[in-house]
């Protein structure tokens, strides 16, 4: 049953941390080895216990799973794999009465193949209404025998399949996702439909995949690097579906964060205008290296970027698509590129532990809302997943040459010494664990004060009763070379040592949290960060 329709105006938002669940991956509620929604109502008091404000599911639609649930067949139906529409609903509740809002997934770039559009659009035919919804084109050459233009996928490999009337249909990501045309007027009712159809049921927000994606260049003109405007990123007319959407969030008070990457801070910020979205997601912060300067020329170009807006920015380590950060900040490169992703990489796991932490505390005290992947608070490292067991398209559309990006969603370790780790208590999870995963094992972390978990635990308490912390003004103070030091209001204050070499704390009243010890002097050790208040 749909919840009673009661806008909520509250801007819980700007300062909010936003746990995001991976569904197949958080709990397996029944024992068939895939994470589902029983799992995730059972395991709801770890985010409760957490501190977290909100919590953003990955889709958990129908769908075949091609690409982890990004290519959808029906947004009004959960997934059989993962539970039922009522299942969600009681889930939505639960999670409210533990004062814990919930976000969920939208990719209005595609739709599964197997979405009935499409599906009829393969019945009807060249030149029929049905195959208006997609970008269906003739072939280029005397047979038609070539893709209708040259342009880049989002993943490895073409970005345009022939069908057996002759024509082709556009996927900037693998086959099985077709591409809407978001110049059809019955796609933006769809979706508007769909937006409607969840904040009725009490969702507080939705995360739009492959924001900045959806409008293409209509003439499908061929792709030239550096040349303006992109046939299909940042499309101008992509803004008048943002200010529509914004209108129908309004109504519900509700909340959107965008999937927008982009390298002009100018026009990222247009997505913020106050008519259009809330917030986006930043990958500047997230993609930078374990380096001083470059660490605070990220966080400068961000708060720079969002303040003609007046949104808030968003923090966050790590994803569903990206490396973990344990394992991320224990190699030689600390940056992230999906070009760069190779088997094999050496990792230094205690390093990386170490200045994840310190990462935590860095992002957690910087101003505005934080994203925080599930696993991230106990010190998850990438795993290295047999080549035999890799599922992520990524992998198999690079020739096996990118790793993908199942080291990063595999099933959680709840309990130390239980089959698969406390993920399920039945079939083998859908994913492999790795050997010795049980060491992450949240009773484990639970039951130790210097845990990954506990720190987490501590600082999320400390973001929301000390005054300071969450949206407002930034202050870098003073520090020496390969230190970052910044006063936010209420006299807090924080130090990352990013240097070689132990490094002295600012006058200061109070010492509130440490990501490790300090050293016999009282210093600071190098990757390590501390609150103070001073």
């Amino acid at each position: 049953m749909a919840a009673p329709h009661s806008p909520r105006t509250d801007d819980w938002w700007r300062d909010a941390v936003i746990y995001q669940v991976y569904p197949r991956s958080f709990a397996d509620g029944d024992g068939d080895g895939t994470g589902d929604l029983a799992g995730v109502r059972a395991r709801l008091p770890h985010l409760a216990q957490l501190g977290v404000a909100a919590v953003w599911f990955t889709p958990w639609y129908a769908s075949p799973l091609v690409d982890g649930g990004y290519d959808v067949c029906d947004y009004r139906t959960i997934d059989p794999a993962f539970g039922t529409l009522a299942e969600a609903e009681k889930l939505i509740a639960e999670a409210a009465e533990l004062g814990i809002r919930v976000i969920v997934d939208i990719v209005p770039n595609h739709v599964s193949d197997q979405h009935p559009w499409f599906r009829a659009a393969l019945e009807a035919g060249p030149g029929s209404p049905e195959r208006e919804l997609f970008h269906f084109r003739p072939g280029r050459g005397e047979s038609g025998d070539q893709p209708p233009n040259d342009w880049p996928s989002q993943f490895s490999g073409p970005t345009w399949t022939r069908v057996p009337d002759g024509e082709w249909y556009l996927h900037l990501f693998t086959p099985e996702q077709p591409d809407l045309n978001w110049a059809h007027p019955a796609v933006r009712r769809e979706h508007e439909d769909i937006l409607r159809f969840w904040f009725e049921r009490g969702v507080a927000g939705m995360r739009i995949d492959s924001a900045a994606l959806l409008v293409k260049d209509p003439a499908l003109a061929d792709f030239e690097e550096g040349v303006d405007p992109h046939p299909y990123i940042d499309q101008d007319e992509l803004h008048d579906v943002y200010r529509s959407w914004r209108s129908i969030a309004d109504e519900y008070g509700a909340v959107f964060v965008g999937e927008v990457w982009l390298p002009d801070a100018e026009r990222f910020a247009r997505y913020l205008r106050p008519d259009e979205l809330h917030t986006a997601f930043n990958f500047n912060f997230l993609a930078c290296p374990w380096e001083p300067d470059r660490l605070r020329s990220a966080i400068d170009d961000t708060l720079a970027e969002h303040a003609p807006v007046g949104a808030p920015a968003t923090w966050v380590l790590c994803n569903h698509d990206v490396t973990r950060t344990v394992t991320r900040y224990g190699r030689a490169d600390t940056s992230f590129d999906f070009a760069a992703k190779a088997f094999g990489t050496p990792t230094d796991l205690g390093l990386g532990t170490r200045r994840a932490r310190a990462a935590a505390l860095l992002t957690l005290a910087l101003p505005g809302s934080v994203y925080v992947y599930q696993g991230e608070e106990l010190g998850l490292p990438e795993a290295e997943v047999p080549r035999t067991s890799i599922q992520d398209p990524m992998h198999f559309r690079s020739g096996g040459t990118d790793p993908g990006r199942d080291g990063c969603r595999i099933p959680l370790p709840w309990e130390a010494g239980a089959p698969w780790c406390g993920f399920g208590t039945g079939a083998e999870p859908w994913l492999p664990q790795p050997e010795g995963w049980d060491r992450y094992a949240v009773d484990r972390q639970a039951a130790d004060p210097d845990s990954m978990l506990a720190l987490y635990r501590a600082a999320l308490l400390l973001r929301r009763s000390v005054p300071g912390f969450g949206d407002g003004p930034l202050t870098w103070l003073p520090a020496g070379g390969g230190v970052l030091a910044f006063a936010r209001e209420h006299g807090l204050v924080c130090v990352v040592n990013l240097s070689g070499r132990p490094a002295g704390l600012p006058p200061h009243d109070e010492l509130l949290l440490a990501s490790g010890p300090l050293d016999g002097a009282g210093r600071l050790p190098r990757d390590t960060a501390v609150w103070l208040r001073t």
